[in-house]
C-alpha cells in the first residue's frame, strides 16, 4: 500500500465551497472571529493546504449585537495610520463597534489570517452585515452552530 500526501489545487476548490452563516448576537468578538477565520482559511477541512485557499464563505449577521468581554478590551485603542506624517488616528474599540461594527469585525478577522496575497483572497469571502438581513439566500447558507460538521438546512 502506497502512502501519498494529497495537495489541494486552486482549480479544484471552487466547486467545494460552502456558505456558512454566523449570528454575532451576544457572542464575544474574539470567539466569533476565531471561528470565522478557521472557516475562511479552510482549517476545518481534511484537504487543508497552507498555500492554497481551501476555505469556505462566511456571512456574519447582527454585527451590531456583538459583545466585548472585559473592561480593558472595551477601552483599548484601535489605531490606524495613512502613511502621512501626523496622520495617526486612534479610537476606542467600543466606539468603533458602536459606529462601524462591520468594519470592526472585518478588521479583527483580518488580523487572524495571513497578511499576504493569499490573505487578500481569503478576506474577500467574508461578508458582514449590521442587522439580520443579508442578500445571500440564493447561496443556501448553512447555519454555523459551533461545529462545522453540522450541515443542516437553514
Amino acid at each position: 500500500m502506497k502512502k501519498t500526501t494529497v495537495s489541494a489545487r486552486p482549480e479544484d476548490m471552487e466547486a467545494q465551497r460552502v456558505w456558512y452563516i454566523m449570528d454575532a448576537a451576544d457572542k464575544p468578538l474574539g470567539r466569533l472571529a476565531v471561528d470565522a477565520a478557521k472557516i475562511l482559511r479552510g482549517k476545518h477541512k481534511p484537504i487543508f493546504t497552507p498555500h492554497v485557499d481551501t476555505g469556505d464563505h462566511v456571512i456574519i449577521i447582527n454585527a451590531e449585537k456583538v459583545v466585548l468581554t472585559g473592561v480593558s478590551k472595551a477601552n483599548e485603542p484601535v489605531r490606524r495610520h495613512s502613511g502621512w506624517p501626523g496622520a495617526l488616528k486612534s479610537v476606542e474599540r467600543q466606539q468603533e463597534l458602536a459606529k462601524r461594527p462591520e468594519e470592526a469585525i472585518r478588521r479583527v478577522v483580518r488580523g487572524m489570517i495571513p497578511h499576504n496575497k493569499l490573505g487578500d483572497a481569503i478576506i474577500k469571502k467574508l461578508k458582514v452585515y449590521k442587522g439580520p438581513a443579508h442578500p445571500h439566500s440564493a447561496q443556501q447558507p448553512v447555519v454555523f452552530t459551533g461545529g462545522v460538521q453540522n450541515r443542516g438546512e437553514e
